[in-house]
């Protein structure tokens, strides 16, 4: 298993930009799927982007053309590229890792056995 430290969040205006980056622990960082999902008050986690340990690459709807995901194998770490951010872009950011085959449909909260503890994402308007 790997253990996953998310970090970059912050206050940003709408607008702006942040990116979020997810350390991960252990020599099999290049064998694992990579997500972003995040959580906003009173709502349930929702999926914003995934990677496959292939390099395949997938989005949500509500952040495709804005949002990119990528990682460095080397350095254990995976990223979130959040441009033209807008308020409602505002939650609780979590990475989340999980080996094997990435579904067809990644977003499924349930997939994923590991996850880190978040880091907070806030969009002034």
């Amino acid at each position: 298993q790997v253990q996953l430290v998310e970090s970059g969040g912050g206050l940003v205006q709408a607008g702006g930009s942040l990116r979020l980056s997810c350390a991960a622990s252990g020599r099999t960082f290049a064998s694992y799927n990579m997500g972003w999902f995040r959580q906003a008050p009173g709502k349930e986690r929702e999926f914003v982007a995934a990677m496959s340990w292939r390099g395949n690459t997938y989005y949500s709807d509500a952040v495709k053309g804005r949002f990119t995901i990528s990682r460095d194998n080397a350095k254990n770490t995976v990223y979130l590229q959040m441009n033209t951010l807008q308020p409602e872009d505002t939650a609780k950011y979590y990475c989340a890792a999980q080996r094997g085959q990435l579904p067809p449909s990644p977003g499924r909260v349930d997939y994923w056995g590991q996850w880190g503890q978040g880091t907070q994402v806030t969009v002034s308007s």
